[in-house]
């Protein structure tokens, strides 16, 4: 897969907007981890934001304790061609394995991550969608902010959006809601089901499922919206 862009990357821009090294993307393109980039002017490569998203996905994989063996099985089983969007849903959901995916940054290092500059609407709105939270304090590089890292590419890119402030608060309430309630339903069969085992043998089980359970209701969760949608515009066609 190659990836051309309106604002192509080098290697070196690459590298900086994903917090590694040049030497560790080289890396990862070798092990087949990440496709070539496209050959422009002058054999200069040129990456997009598609390997962008993926260099995130590994560095997010290889932070939860996956060896590269496992890594290449993970995106091996990836289906081809994925956007840069599915492969942040991809992150998030890798993210929300383990606790502890919210990061405290500044504000230079937001916006370095984001690949843009946010103004104070943006941090409104990214703050009403429960991806940044304002931490108080400001040094040299900015206002401090916690940041949850598996989401900010998609928040990044929902600010393009035509929504109001009001409905991404309204559709965060929704999904909250819905969440948790869907996830007291889940404990209470699961407990249900391992009533009678040892503790240990429990937290053994959660772990090993709590990966499958957010992969399912993920993709419970996006066949149901497009069938939503799509009944929703064979109405209004």
């Amino acid at each position: 897969m190659t990836t051309e862009t309106e604002q192509p990357l080098t290697i070196d821009e690459l590298a900086a907007r994903a917090g590694v090294t040049v030497r560790t993307v080289r890396f990862y393109g070798t092990r087949g981890l990440l496709p070539p980039p496209v050959i422009g002017p002058r054999r200069v490569g040129h990456y997009g934001e598609e390997h962008l998203a993926r260099l995130e996905l590994i560095e997010e994989l290889q932070s939860r304790g996956m060896t590269l063996a496992a890594i290449e099985r993970y995106l091996g089983q990836l289906p081809p061609g994925l956007s840069a969007r599915d492969l942040a849903i991809q992150r998030a959901v890798v993210a929300s394995w383990a606790p502890g995916a919210v990061e405290a940054v500044s504000r230079r290092e937001l916006e370095r991550r984001a690949g843009r500059a946010l103004d104070e609407e943006d941090l409104e709105r990214l703050a009403a969608m429960g991806v940044v939270e304002r931490a108080g304090g400001s040094g040299a590089d900015g206002e401090d902010f916690r940041v949850d890292a598996g989401l900010l590419r998609l928040g990044v890119e929902l600010l393009d959006m035509p929504l109001s402030h009001e409905t991404l608060l309204a559709a965060r309430t929704a999904l909250v809601e819905h969440s948790r309630a869907a996830a007291h339903d889940l404990s209470r069969l699961l407990r249900e089901a391992v009533a009678e085992r040892e503790a240990r043998d429990v937290r053994s089980l959660s772990a090993r499922m709590h990966p499958l359970v957010v992969q399912a209701l993920l993709t419970t969760f996006q066949r149901s919206l497009r069938e939503e949608l799509r009944e929703w515009l064979d109405r209004e066609g």
